[in-house]
């Protein structure tokens, strides 16, 4: 192989290609469409900095400007019948192949550089991961690199470069769609042959869901993903030689076409390429399965942490532990990654662990043997729905694991999009591999998170996830607060102890104030289980409903009147349970205006002030790392001045786009008589303040001095809201309900194995991809959205004013009638018939005019919304104009470089007396 006579043809095909503003024209095309794909409407509504929405349209790019750069590739030497030129010069046929393929690469790369800009745009907008972009760019240029050999394939077979464009698409469309085939062959079989033929449409399914294995497509996801894995790397490798191997033959078929054994030689060549294809299909499959990756994400997502290496490599040789997983064989929509991803963390549990840990994976069809098995084993079925090609059905899918040893045995009925598989699989492992697990006690209050009966509907309660997650790692026992708490345990929980009884209170704090870790949830508005459960409520009366409600005693009235003082002036800090707070702030633009001002979200930026700060104490184990939390309507936790008690705050509110709200704004009587909550009536003007929402208190023992006996510390986290706990939160988190990706469940964990001792998973529990987010955007579009809720309680306090004013005219109406009679000078009669038509008129006129400063509030508000809107919207077509006009612009500037030269070039050389 003679590298200068490569090196000529190479030149020869690249200075040919740009030798016009064809070649210049088809790049510019390439980065504008991809800027389009890349920075389209749905990119700022996802609001995530990244080439998501490019690259899940990549694969069709590539299909048309593929074919554009390859056509003339063979076809134009044909059409001008150089290419009989080309094969007399001293060159074997592979240096010319080689030579013209790497130049078809080298105008991709060039094209491809240029689409750089889209990174810029990014930089420009957000804080990108850099080492995601270079591994998606290393997928981008592989994809183009392996669909080019396609491309030269088709320019191959025939000597019309329009005919080699067509060709190019529909040979590279197999690799591209290939995985849509199955489906869609299924879906022009009639339903009534499905039925009767189930072992086909089974068949058909499972290949449809393994075709991403051979598809540009599902290859290419994992480098946009940040994983280089060696199996997507040999496929791109493989799909390049293969149809490279297919060039050769047909630039070398001129030596045997038409000749005696032409016939015998395309046979050969036949059997040959078929067998060329399985070698690599076979070759790709090896390497899947062989797990060697290189994790490129900047929080190496696709690599074990040393925690789980750790863990997998201290097995006991005498307790070996055994993993058995339940994984069905196909699974619909989001159920696909989470099959994979489960399969991908086993097999690194399997190398890792050596001969301590034995994993085996059972592949599970619905009503099998292997499915009653895994029923048995506790591992439950999660009914899917699936869209096949407009198909609907639903699915039982199996996916979870029973980890046992000789010491216990941990169930894992199944894994849901949200929940993180490594992190679920140490805690398994750790729990399993240690002879005694830690004990955490749940304190009974009137929410009863251990479940029991319920004598006001006479229901069996389930025990709320919090308790099912903590038993996959704890003894959880339930702990009575009616005597003196002495149960030996290492955490206490206690949800809203604000309804505690006074004898019960008392124990409470008695045991609060021991120095053992308490972790306290209280809320002055929850919005779940529901207002009568707020601390300003009444009890209420468990017996409620049993025996037709009579013969009941009332229950004992809360301590403390529901304020919960004692336990506040215990903990040194200042709770008011008639305050709660709000954010005006979304960071989600596709919910924005849909959820109440009571929705607290808290992220770890926080656009909405001057100082981007975190919500999340990046100082203390238990937050750091966090990235968003949703929070309703939580109370604020202040610190009183002095005391011993350290005040570390974990969770903070953000600054300048949340305030306060009083319980008498957000809640009114409703029918019979009953609160509820009215949230879109408040008031919510922002102030300048972040406020305290979770806080760590710590107070040092102190040593007993004469009289004063010994004083314990205070070793208490406690959390001003409860709806963070509850079982709508757990499935917002395991099932991604929205696109949430709420930190919720992992920062309460955070908080009781930090108060247990057992910190060695907070790191493996938090770890996950780092929301990067469209700052630039957020700032400018937060200023605008704090103004309109300013103009919004502009409106509402000016609304106030009016009606006061008007009831006030009433009022001063009905006092002079009042002064007028008691001085005489008319009677009674006259007095109350004119008292009757005075306050009827004035009736009517405060409804009027009640209806008309409701009508100008609700237009002010409109309006501001509206102008915030608008002026969000601009910024947004601002953004994306820029990224489309300054994505070509480098290309177009080269272009105009090259045209310039070329046109100095062509003047030079020429006698003065013949230009013009």
């Amino acid at each position: 192989m003679r590298f200068h006579v490569i090196s000529a043809v190479f030149g020869r095909n690249v200075a040919s290609y740009f030798s016009g503003l064809l070649g210049y024209l088809f790049i510019i095309v390439f980065v504008v469409a991809g800027a389009f794909l890349a920075f389209s409407e749905q990119f700022f509504t996802e609001n995530m900095c990244n080439l998501d929405q490019l690259s899940m349209y990549f694969p069709l790019l590539l299909l048309l400007f593929i074919p554009a750069i390859t056509m003339t590739t063979w076809a134009e030497e044909k059409k001008l019948g150089t290419d009989e030129l080309l094969f007399t010069l001293p060159a074997t046929d592979f240096e010319i192949l080689l030579g013209k393929y790497l130049a078809v690469l080298a105008v991709y790369t060039v094209a491809l550089a240029f689409s750089l800009s889209h990174a810029v745009v990014l930089a420009y907008l957000g804080q990108p991961d850099g080492s995601l972009l270079i591994s998606t760019y290393f997928g981008y240029w592989l994809a183009g690199a392996a669909l080019l050999s396609a491309g030269m394939f088709a320019s191959s077979l025939t000597s019309n470069t329009t005919v080699a464009f067509v060709l190019g698409t529909v040979i590279c469309a197999v690799p591209v769609f290939i995985e849509e085939v199955p489906g869609v062959f299924r879906g022009l079989l009639p339903d009534f042959f499905l039925s009767r033929m189930p072992e086909l449409d089974s068949w058909l399914v499972e290949l449809g869901q393994q075709g991403e294995l051979f598809s540009v497509g599902g290859r290419l996801s994992d480098f946009t993903r940040g994983n280089i894995a060696m199996g997507s790397l040999f496929y791109f490798v493989g799909l390049t030689a293969f149809f490279l191997y297919l060039n050769s033959v047909m630039i070398a078929r001129r030596h045997w076409a038409g000749g005696e054994d032409s016939v015998s030689l395309s046979s050969q060549y036949a059997i040959r390429t078929v067998c060329l294809g399985l070698a690599i299909l076979c070759w790709s499959y090896v390497f899947q399965t062989s797990g060697f990756q290189i994790d490129a994400s900047s929080e190496k997502l696709h690599s074990l942490t040393s925690t789980t290496r750790d863990l997998l490599k201290n097995v006991p040789e005498d307790k070996p532990v055994t993993i058995q997983a339940f994984v069905s064989k196909r699974a619909p929509g989001e159920y696909t990654r989470v099959r994979k991803e489960l399969i991908d963390r086993l097999e690194a549990f399997d190398r890792v662990g050596g001969a301590n840990v034995d994993v085996r994976i059972v592949e599970v069809e619905p009503f099998s043997p292997a499915a009653e098995q895994a029923n048995a084993l506790g591992i439950t079925a999660r009914q899917v729905q699936s869209d096949d090609n407009g198909r609907f059905s639903i699915e039982d899918v199996y996916s979870g694991v029973v980890i046992s040893s000789g010491f216990d045995s941990v169930t894992i009925p199944s894994f849901s999009p949200g929940t993180p598989i490594e992190y679920e699989l140490t805690r398994s492992l750790g729990t399993v591999s240690t002879e005694k697990r830690k004990k955490v006690g749940v304190l009974t209050t009137d929410v009863k998170a251990m479940g029991g009966f319920d004598m006001q509907r006479f229901t069996q309660n389930p025990p709320w996830q919090l308790i099912t997650e903590l038993r996959k790692q704890y003894d959880v026992v339930e702990v009575s607060p009616d005597g003196a708490i002495e149960e030996e345990i290492d955490v206490l929980i206690a949800i809203l102890p604000s309804s505690l009884t006074a004898q019960q209170n008392e124990n409470f704090l008695d045991y609060v104030g021991s120095g053992k870790p308490v972790l306290i949830f209280d809320d002055p508005a929850p919005v779940w289980p529901g207002l009568q459960m707020a601390p300003l409520q009444p009890k209420p009366n468990p017996q409620q409903g049993g025996m037709m409600g009579m013969g009941q005693p009332p229950s004992d009235p809360k301590a403390d009147g529901g304020r919960a003082t004692s336990l506040t002036s215990l903990l040194n800090i200042r709770w008011d349970v008639e305050q709660s707070l709000f954010d005006v702030y979304n960071p989600h633009p596709r919910y924005a205006g849909q959820f109440p001002k009571e929705f607290v979200f808290l992220t770890d930026r926080d656009v909405s002030s001057a100082t981007v700060e975190s919500c999340f104490n990046q100082d203390q184990k238990i937050s750091s790392g966090l990235q968003e939390i949703l929070t309703f309507a939580p109370g604020r936790i202040r610190s009183r001045e002095g005391g011993d008690v350290e005040f570390t705050p974990l969770l903070i509110s953000r600054k300048d786009s949340s305030g306060i709200s009083k319980w008498e704004d957000i809640a009114s009587p409703g029918f019979f008589g009953q609160m509820q909550y009215d949230f879109e009536s408040a008031p919510h003007e922002a102030d300048d303040k972040s406020h305290v929402i979770a806080v760590l208190l710590k107070g040092e023992d102190k040593p007993a001095e004469g009289d004063k006996p010994e004083q314990k510390g205070i070793n208490v986290i406690f959390v001003a809201d409860t709806d963070i706990v509850h079982d709508v939160m757990f499935n917002v988190w395991r099932e991604r309900i929205a696109d949430l990706y709420l930190d919720n469940v992992l920062f309460v964990l955070n908080c009781v194995d930090y108060l247990s001792g057992d910190d060695r998973y907070i790191d493996v529990r938090k770890r996950r991809a780092q929301h990067r987010s469209l700052t630039r955007i957020e700032k400018q579009t937060s200023k605008f959205r704090l103004e309109a809720s300013k103009k919004e309680a502009d409106a509402e306090e000016e609304a106030k004013k009016a009606v006061e004013k008007a009831e006030k005219s009433l009022e001063e109406t009905i006092e002079k009638l009042k002064q007028e009679y008691e001085k005489g000078s008319v009677d009674i009669n006259t007095v109350q018939m004119r008292l009757a038509n005075a306050q009827e008129a004035e009736n009517r006129k405060l409804s009027q005019q009640k209806k008309e400063v409701e009508r100008e509030k609700e237009e002010q508000i409109r309006a501001a919304k509206a102008t915030s809107e608008q002026e969000i919207r601009a910024i947004e077509a601002g953004a994306w104009k820029m990224a489309v006009l300054v994505s070509p612009l480098p290309a177009i500037i080269l272009g105009l470089i090259v045209l310039l030269w070329k046109l100095l070039s062509e003047r030079q050389g020429i006698a003065s007396d013949r230009m013009r």
